[in-house]
């Protein structure tokens, strides 16, 4: 069965629409997906800071708590004076991820990039608005499991878009030159 998100053999035959306008389209699928994961990132980020910022922790289940970090570094608060050069960074691959989302040619590859561009956009977002200098601003962390790393929406969509996309690589890899001349 072919996955494929409107490129590739018998996209013609689905819709009388035109290949720019498929990948249009699909195009907007990564980009809805990062806006729904940029949203809730801002608005669950808002929630803690609201109100954590007295130190409180809510206990949810188990080890899981909420509990307000500012997170000054990257994964794991590594490189804490590195702010800027991470927030660079990070715009770069934005950059390149949304020029190159029309490329994309499987739905959950499309969603896996969606998930890291607006994963990569929320951690961007703090460390622009958040600081007294150019990213110099701390990332919000607040989901705390106590045995891992305290970290927010931003991040969740950064890992499970990055485990998606190698799912994707792995058991759906994009069709080869010769694979497509055959298939005409």
């Amino acid at each position: 069965m072919d996955y494929r998100v409107g490129v590739g053999a018998g996209w013609r035959h689905r819709s009388p629409m035109t290949k720019t306008s498929v990948r249009s389209r699909t195009k907007r699928i990564g980009i809805s997906v990062a806006i729904i994961v940029l949203v809730l990132d801002i608005i669950t980020k808002w929630w803690a800071v609201q109100r954590l910022s007295d130190g409180s922790a809510i206990d949810l289940v188990g080890s899981l708590r909420f509990y307000l970090v500012y997170n000054r570094g990257m994964a794991f608060s590594a490189g804490t004076n590195l702010g800027p050069l991470i927030g660079l960074l990070a715009i770069v691959v934005i950059v390149i991820l949304v020029r190159n989302l029309n490329k994309v040619d499987t739905l959950l590859s499309l969603i896996a990039t969606g998930l890291i561009i607006g994963g990569a956009t929320g951690n961007v977002v703090d460390r622009i608005f958040r600081g007294d200098g150019f990213m110099t601003g701390a990332v919000i962390d607040f989901i705390d499991l106590q045995w891992w790393p305290v970290f927010n929406i931003a991040d969740i969509g950064i890992v499970f878009g990055a485990i998606a996309m190698a799912i994707s690589l792995i058991f759906f890899p994009a069709p080869t030159e010769e694979a497509d001349t055959h298939a005409d």
